[in-house]
């Protein structure tokens, strides 16, 4: 028997350094043999390797053509084993599921060569005839790789079906439930799958931090992001990645949440978040329990065409005084717990082993929740990923995209881009690949005013509205995309930062910083005393006006430009360069469209005599009531007096009075342009902005 078996990652790491070379066997899937029935294999009508029982010429059709329920097939233990007498490894197939049912049929159904199975450290292809064996661990999750050309069945909610849990014991005593004790170890887990038709080119829809806290919220998810979806092609969409926080602490709404998502019609492929944990677990052994019995893995491979996505688990809970030890302030106090962005070794050790059976030419796309580095968040160790350093060794020399969530906000890290404070948080001084992440479905967490949809808009820190990515994949290559919810095919803001916009934010940030959100107070002004921003006087012109585009997908190699009234084109400038400078903040640097949004917010003024508490002003997060009260800002860490995606260009001093339209235009780094535009006004005198008396004062009648 033929089986291909690889080691943990610190031998492999070993035998590298020591300068030995590792060949791997071709992982793709092809020609497998049945023991009891050979049948002569034939082509498939796509070229795909054909499997022993499939006919000469069988057509495969793409996996978003079927509709494939089945679970795996799971063979009990014998009667009366016990889970302390468990062997020390478990066996089983992955097979060609002809009949769709999930129970292998021996005659009928062969099994599939060149599978990746893994415990969760170490990965084995199956042989020959479909079979592997992997070391038992009493606590793992037993996981297949989709390969390319195959894909597992789901259950009703498009989830998945990959993994089996093994966890004999069961988890601790947890308040969401965690893993039921399964008992002794099954005789053997059996994995189904479909043949399908190898696509090359595809889409996935990237969903940052749905992070629903309550009933309303899964409400506000389902008519915002999933309704966006169900409204757009998903023709040629293969998956749709759900980067972490799915929920928001309240795991008990995981049922509805991913039945909620399961409308859009692709499979969801989960990653988890910190606000995915069991809190009330003690290790982070048990800390994604609940977790994995809803969705499965915590960490994970997959393939389609050209692409191999890893899923990672990048939360540890509650961290440990190892890591204070390693300069993670916020671990280490089992009084006041905390989580920490990092990797464990287990997981190390797996990665490397399931990267060492990927082809070189093969695109990795990492999916974790915290990001591996952050432009809003460049100096905070919790918010970025320790370490960094060691994931990006292992993918030297290989085309790789990191995708994230957390931060709610969209940034695009280009190769070569940095930001003070990256080599003291994590060691890193550089972005080696693309990283983006991926902004939120939830936006800045369901805060601020009401849309025309009666969903909270959550302007993001950053300026960027709620929305998701879609990823255009082509062989390696591929383009991104952002979908902003609500707004068509929008891709910027435009507004101007003006003398009296400035004046009015000093004022309004001088007092939210010695009256934080809920004071009783009332700020000294609100937004009907901020001049309309749109008109400017020629003394305004003087002072400085310019105008800013925020376009919430831009990058470094995002080109921007305005005409005014079809004149030549004038360049706009990033705010930030990216070239191992700080974070650059304060009204400057800010973004007036999504300011005067976030500075006021008036619903803080709800109130009813309904008797119900929670209805007063408005509730977020895991249920912080605010309000109700005077209208007053979100909360001045959330507010986007910073960007990295905020392009500028002062306005020509010299401007006529009169109405001029601005049509500004910003090209990706794919080439592809969007354009928007704004029209504004230069006056000679600003004019009153309320309902004029005078006319009528000495009038009769």
């Amino acid at each position: 028997m033929k089986r291909h078996v690889f080691q943990p990652a610190l031998l492999m790491l070993a035998l590298t350094a020591s300068g030995a070379s590792i060949t791997l066997d071709d992982p793709t899937p092809g020609p497998t043999t049945d023991t009891t029935s050979r049948p002569e294999v034939g082509a498939s009508e796509d070229g795909a390797p054909a499997l022993a029982g499939e006919q000469p010429g069988e057509h495969r059709q793409a996996a978003s053509e079927l509709d494939y329920r089945a679970s795996l097939e799971v063979i009990p233990a014998e009667a009366g084993a016990t889970a302390a007498a468990q062997a020390d490894t478990i066996d089983g197939l992955v097979f060609y599921d002809r009949n769709q049912d999930g129970q292998h049929q021996e005659r009928s159904e062969p099994g599939i060569e060149d599978v990746r199975v893994t415990n969760g450290r170490e990965v084995v292809l199956t042989d020959e005839d479909g079979r592997y064996s992997l070391p038992v661990d009493d606590d793992m999750a037993l996981t297949v790789s989709k390969p390319a050309n195959y894909m597992v069945p789901m259950d009703e909610d498009n989830i998945p079906q990959m993994s089996y849990q093994h966890k004999p014991e069961g988890s601790p005593d947890l308040r969401f439930g965690g893993l039921e004790p399964t008992g002794p170890l099954p005789e053997a887990v059996n994995f189904p799958m479909l043949p399908t038709r190898v696509t090359d080119e595809f889409s996935c829809a990237a969903l940052g931090d749905v992070q629903t806290y309550s009933g309303n919220e899964v409400g506000y998810a389902r008519d915002s992001a999933v309704a966006d979806l169900l409204g757009s092609d998903l023709s040629e969409h293969e998956c749709m990645l759900l980067l972490g926080d799915v929920a928001g602490d309240d795991l008990g709404l995981y049922p509805r949440i991913k039945n909620t998502m399961s409308a859009v019609g692709l499979p969801q492929y989960w990653t988890h978040g910190n606000h995915d944990l069991d809190f009330d677990a003690t290790t982070d052994e048990d800390s994604a329990d609940t977790y994995r019995r809803e969705y499965g893995p915590a960490y994970y491979s997959f393939d389609i065409g050209q692409v191999h996505f890893v899923v990672l688990d990048n939360v540890v809970y509650p961290c440990t005084e190892e890591d204070r030890e390693n300069g993670r302030t916020q671990c280490g106090d089992p009084d006041d717990t905390a989580y920490n962005g990092r990797v464990t070794d287990q997981q190390m050790e797996w990665l490397a082993n399931d990267l060492a059976t990927v082809p070189e030419d093969k695109l990795v796309v990492l999916n974790h929740h915290i990001p591996m580095l952050s432009f809003v968040d460049n100096e905070q160790v919790i918010h970025q990923t320790d370490n960094a350093a060691d994931i990006y060794e292992l993918l030297e020399g290989r085309e790789a995209l990191s995708l994230s969530g957390h931060t709610h906000t969209i940034e695009q890290l280009l190769p070569d881009e940095e930001y003070a404070g990256w080599q003291e948080a994590v060691g890193v001084e550089e972005a080696p690949f693309h990283h983006l992440v991926a902004g939120a479905v939830s936006g800045n967490w369901y805060t601020g005013e009401l849309d025309r949809d009666g969903i909270p808009e959550a302007t993001g820190r950053l300026g960027e509205p709620r929305g998701y990515f879609t990823i255009d994949f082509d062989g390696a290559s591929y383009e991104e995309s952002f979908h902003a919810s609500g707004q068509a095919d929008r891709q910027m803001a435009l507004s101007f930062n003006t003398p009296q916009f400035r004046e009015w934010y000093d004022q309004l940030w001088s007092w939210h910083q010695e009256n934080p959100p809920t004071t009783d107070e009332i700020p000294p002004v609100n937004v009907n005393d901020l001049p309309d921003l749109h008109l400017f006087t020629p003394r305004d012109l003087r002072d400085g006006v310019s105008l800013t585009a925020n376009v919430w997908a831009g990058s470094r190699d995002s080109e921007v430009s305005v005409r005014i009234n079809g004149g030549e084109p004038l360049e706009l400038e990033r705010t930030q360069e990216g070239r191992g400078e700080e974070v650059l903040l304060g009204v400057e640097y800010a973004d007036p469209a999504a300011v005067v949004r976030q500075l006021q917010v008036a619903r803080y003024a709800y109130q009813s005599t309904s008797g119900n508490e929670d209805a007063q002003g408005w509730q977020a997060y895991s249920g912080s009531q605010f309000g109700p009260g005077a209208p007053q800002s979100i909360g001045l860490g959330g507010v986007a007096n910073k960007s990295s995606h905020l392009w500028t260009v002062p306005l020509p001093r010299d401007l006529p009075t009169g109405t001029h339209v601005a049509d500004v235009t910003s090209v990706d780094r794919y080439g592809n342009p969007s354009t928007d535009q704004v029209i504004f006004e230069v006056r000679e005198e600003r004019p009153e902005q309320f309902w004029r008396e005078g006319p009528w004062e000495d009038s009769e009648g």
